[in-house]
Formats: structure tokens, sequence, C-alpha cells
């Protein structure tokens, strides 16, 4: 078996080449350009001649100078908007608009729409020389109508080389300024070996962010094997078949803006998205049953932190919006996402709104139920509101039984949404710690729970299909909304789960990075059967007061806070942060005072947070998240512990923080 590096060059490029691609030289590439301009021309001769001979009289029927006008256009254009804009909305000149790309139609009404789709045409370039400065060349480039869209290194392990060559030859060896390698000209750079397939959208030398595209492998990081070739064949005989790079062009890849922090100010970047394998294929095999079966069933995606939910989550969203059955009719009138709490929410309404390519797509409700209601009935195709609502929800989508919806709930199970049950106000308004300690204790019912009750009351829901994300289901989340298997349990639709999150780098392994404080302390009953003595109780107080006692607090954050800035502070580039896990609410804003006090006192140059629920009531005062983060709101909370200042969190043990952070160190008390 050859197992060079040129034989897997070889093995791509036979595939594509089965698979309709043409093959084309590098010098058919023009460098200054950055085009193959004979297949752009092509294209437009095929799909659009009507328009090309008008476009072609303005200049008298001269050929070449209406060619030169046009790449003229072409390449201003691909400078200024970059190649996705191009692609999807083609370039006007001389009042002429020309297509560069025809993706599939939504229906079946315009044959001619069909015709146009099919003759796209896709090219593989071997050994590209791209450059005007050197002979640099890039080992493939696959084009679209002449645009290139992907490049590829390639690496095989068998000599020496592996993936990691791959990206290191694009971050120190690939000039980011190269009209081939500069952003949003080229869509996505892929590094390839045998076992492995990472890619980036950006090449920026030592910044690059490469991340892994690949399927995992028992539940882990990396690809199954494959004894028929390459365990990374899925790639270039799926993700980069024909009908597989059009849809990912016009549904997928999408250009957002990102807030970062450069010299001390906040900046918005642009940043290309390209979805991971995950999140491509979840999506993908939702829509394929969702058109096999129709409405009305139920999915459980369990994926883990640090897996792009909220991404997957929006291209599931608008995926669902325009999704047609086989009679070319919508399957849903309307597609309604909910989120749990309401900085999770104002997140997801951004994410959302990035990828809208079409204005007034999205409708937030932000005011009461009657806003629901009507944009219910008016069937607004996608519709972001909150796990509160979701009662009323189901009462509505069961009435109007001849529309169609699909419900997408984010995060059922974190929502400690209970503040309206007595529990919790019992909870938030204690008169004393221990009243505190044993109601924080208690078994709480969350929206988990409150999503599963109001589904079970009111049975299947034929003209809807539920969607939930998690990534922690408990066991009758799990029977909902999983697929019953035959050894009579339930799994998930889709699992990302935590231990690739991990592998793949995406967080850390808390378990490998915790300390737990054990407290050694006894109690003395001289009469061991005395009526009196209610030893659970009386353990649970007793408990309550030495936990809760301002020494033993003191004493705790002392140790922690000496622990995380000798120990762990200086780790990822002095960047590394910590969590501590509090029993309750009031441990939580106990310890907040303390480390404070301490990190004062000491000079330590670390900023704390704090994260929990509504109100706690100590002493007579009322304390909440925002009075404790010095104004910071709930909605900004997670975004401000985003920035280097502030270095440790603090949570009360049954807050869900929705922070994927790099949390190098969690300590426990």
């Amino acid at each position: 078996m050859d197992i060079s590096e040129k034989n897997l060059e070889t093995t791509i490029e036979t595939a594509l080449l089965a698979q309709g691609y043409q093959k084309r030289l590098s010098g058919d590439y023009d460098r200054q350009m950055g085009l193959i301009c004979d297949d752009t021309l092509n294209f437009v001769y095929a799909t659009q001649p009507k328009l090309w001979e008008q476009f072609k009289q303005q200049f008298n029927g001269n050929v070449d100078q209406a060619k030169e006008r046009f790449f003229a256009r072409l390449t201003s254009e691909l400078k200024a908007r970059g190649t996705l804009t191009v692609l999807r909305k083609g370039i006007k000149t001389q009042g002429c608009h020309f297509a560069l790309a025809f993706f599939r139609p939504a229906n079946k009404l315009n044959p001619d729409l069909q015709q146009f789709y099919e003759g796209n045409i896709f090219t593989v370039v071997r050994q590209l020389h791209y450059s005007e400065k050197n002979n640099n060349s890039l080992d493939l480039v696959l084009f679209l109508n002449g645009i290139p869209l992907f490049t590829a290194e390639l690496k095989n392990d068998f000599t020496g080389q592996t993936v990691q060559d791959a990206m290191r030859q694009y971050i120190y060896q690939r000039d980011p300024s190269e009209l081939l390698l500069s952003y949003s000209r080229c869509l996505v750079h892929f590094a390839i070996d045998p076992e492995l397939v990472y890619m980036t959208t950006h090449l920026a030398r030592e910044k690059t962010s490469f991340l892994p595209f690949n399927q995992g492998k028992n539940h882990g990081a990396g690809n199954p094997p494959s004894w028929q070739g390459f365990a990374t064949a899925y790639l270039w005989e799926s993700i980069w078949s024909k009908e597989s790079v059009l849809e990912l062009v016009h549904d997928f890849i999408h250009e957002i803006e990102e807030e970062r922090e450069e010299k001390g100010r906040k900046v918005l970047r642009k940043k290309l998205l390209f979805p991971r394998y995950h999140q491509l294929d979840t999506v993908r095999r939702l829509l394929t049953d969702i058109k096999t079966g129709g409405a009305g069933k139920r999915y459980l995606i369990q994926h883990s932190a640090g897996s792009g939910k909220s991404n997957t989550l929006a291209w599931l969203a608008y995926r669902l919006s325009v999704l047609q059955d086989d009679t070319d009719h919508a399957i849903f009138d309307s597609v309604i996402i909910i989120s749990d709490r309401r900085v999770l929410d104002r997140q997801l309404q951004k994410t959302v709104r990035q990828f809208e390519q079409t204005l007034g797509v999205v409708e937030n409700i932000e005011k009461d139920s009657q806003q629901l209601k009507e944009a219910l009935e008016k069937g607004k195709r996608i519709i972001v509101t909150t796990l509160q609502k979701f009662p009323i929800i189901v009462n509505q989508i069961t009435s109007l039984a001849g529309k169609r919806f699909a419900v997408i709930i984010d995060e059922a199970h974190s929502s400690q949404t209970g503040e309206d049950t007595s529990s919790m106000k019992k909870v938030l308004t204690a008169l004393s710690l221990e009243e505190a300690e044993q109601e924080d204790s208690a078994e709480q019912e969350d929206m988990e729970d409150r999503i599963v009750t109001a589904m079970r009351q009111r049975g299947p829901v034929p003209n809807a299909s539920f969607f939930a994300f998690t990534a922690t289901p408990k066991p009758k989340t799990l029977e909902l909304f999983g697929e019953h298997r035959e050894d009579d349990t339930y799994e998930p639709f889709s699992l990302y789960t935590m231990r690739q999150a991990i592998d793949e780098g995406f967080i850390l392994d808390v378990l490998q990075n915790y300390t737990t404080y054990k407290a050694y302390w006894g109690l003395l009953k001289t009469i061991e059967h005395d009526p009196r003595y209610d030893r659970a109780k009386a353990h649970v107080l007793l408990r309550s007061y030495v936990e809760l006692h301002e020494q033993t607090i003191a004493l705790k954050s002392e140790a922690m806070v000496e622990h995380f800035h000798l120990q762990v502070a200086h780790r990822i580039g002095g960047r590394a942060k910590a969590m501590i896990v509090t029993a309750s609410r009031l441990h939580a804003v106990r310890y907040c005072q303390q480390v404070r006090r301490y990190i004062e006192q000491k000079g330590y140059p670390y900023k704390v947070l704090v994260a929990f629920s509504g109100k706690v009531l100590d002493h007579g005062l009322n304390y909440d998240e925002a009075s404790m983060n010095g104004g910071i709101s709930e909605a900004k909370t997670a975004e401000t512990f985003k920035g280097d200042e502030h270095r440790i969190l603090i949570v009360a043990n049954k807050f869900q923080t929705g922070f994927d952070q790099p949390l190098l160190h969690t300590m426990y008390v």
C-alpha cells in the first residue's frame, strides 16, 4: 500500500472527480485575480447567456473589454464583500446582475432553477501555486465556478508528519496577506491526515485558531477507524460533495461579529463561522428525519458544554423555518425557541440575530403572553421566548390544530425557576441561616420537571415537534424526549459528550483540577438515648452553624485564595480562573464578602464575581447578584467573567452557571 502523502492527495482527487468535480492544473489559476477565470466565464455563459449578451453589447460586442470590466467588478466585490456574500448575492455591473452560484431551489415550481443549480462548476486543483511572490503551493484547493472555497494541507503520519504539522504549516509558512489566504477570500482551510481533520476560517499567523472537524470515537475525540481506507474519508466523500458544499455556502457558513478586547478597549471583529462536524451532522440528520416522518416527534440533543450549542440551535431553527415536504409546502408554520434564564435568552437572541439573512424573520417575545399568542397566530417564522412561558406555549399550539410548530428547548434542565413556588420563596427570604440551609438543601422542582409534567399532562401533540437541548438530562427527560431502544432504555438522538469536549480542548476536566476542603469536627453527646435529641436535625443545624461561622469561612477563604494564588493563577498564560462552589446562596454571599476582604488585605490583583438567583436576606440586608457585583446586572455577569480581570467565580451549589470558561480549578466548600 502506498502510504505517502501523495497517495492521500490522489485518493481525494479521484473521489472528487467521481462525484462530478473537474480537474484543473495550477497554471489555470490567475494568481493576480485569485480566480480560475475560464470556469467563471463558462458558468456565466451556460446559466446566464442572454444576460451576458446584454452586457457585452454595452461594449459594442468587444468580448475582451466585456471580460475586463466583468472581472474588474468581480475582484473588487470579492475584496470588499468577501466570497460568501458574492456567492450568495452575486454582483451588479453596467446595470446587469450576475449570479455567481445557484443553490438548490426551495421547490420544483420553476424547472429552470434546477437546471441552473446543476450548472454549477466544481473544480479541484492539486499543488496550486498561489503566490506572485514565491513558488509556494497548497496541496489541494476546491473551487466553485472559478472562485476558491476551500484549501487543504495534507500530511501522513506514516511518513512522520501528522495533522499537527499541517496546522503548523498554515500558521508559520503561509502568509495571510496573500490574496488566496486573506480573510473571507477563501472560506475554510483544512488540515488533514489519515486520522484527523482540523479547520480554520481565518489565518492570522500565531493567532490562528484551528477547530476539530472529527466525528468522534468511542464518545471521545478522533474518528472511528475504517478498514476500507482512510478514517477521514467522510470529509471528501460526504462533506465536500457538490450538494453538501452548496448547502454549506447557502445555509451554514455565516459571517458574524465578535466583541474582543484589544489594547484596553472593546472592538468588533468579523468572523466566518463554519460548523463543527457534530453541529452539521445533528442538523442534517434532524432535517432528514423530519422530512421522512413529518411533525409530531420528540428529539433529545445531548451536547456537552463546549459543543457550541447556541450555534447548533440557531442553525437548526433557520433550517426548520424553511423546511418543506415533498409537495413543496412548509412543514412548520413557526419555530419557537425557548431559553431558560434571562441572561442566556439575551445571548441566544444575539446568536440567532447574527444568523438572520432576511430582516424580520425573528420575533423576540419580551412583553407578555398576549404578544406570544399573537406571534403564534400570525405564523411568525422564528419566535424566541423564555421557559417560564412553556405551559402557555403548549396550550397555544394545542389549540391551533391547523398549524404545525417546531419547539426548540434550550437547556431545559438548568433553570431554577421555582421562585414562584413556596419552597424557593422560603430560601430567598429565610429569617435564619439554619432555615435557609435546610430549605436550600431540599429537593426542588426545576423547569425540567415542569416541562416533563406539562407534556405528560397534555399527552402527544401531533402538530408539534419538540427538540430538547441539554448537556445532562434527567432520566425522566431522557425517557420523554429520547429514542426507545430494544433493551428498554432510552438514548439521545444526537450525543456530543463531555469526554469529547475535554479531549478536543473546549472545556477542562474539573475532576483533575479540584480540591475539597474537608472539615474535621465532631459532636459530643453525653446521654446516648435522650428522647429530646433528634440526631438528624441536630446534625444539620450544628453543621450549618459550624460551616457558616465567620471564623470557618475566613479560614477556608484564606486557604483557597492562597492555593489559587500560589498554584493556579499563573497557568494558561497567567489567565487561569477558579470557581468556588458553595452549599447555598447564603454561603455564596458570605464567601464572596470574605474572599474580597482577604484579597484586598493581601493586595492580590484578582477580582471576584458571585452568581446566584433572586435575593438573599442576611442580617436584615437584601443581597442580589447586581448589588454583590458592583452594579453588574445578571445579564452581564457571564459576559464580564469572560474578561481577564475577574479570576474567581463563586456560585451556589444548585445554581447552573452556563459559564463556558477556561476554569482551571474548582473548589467545593
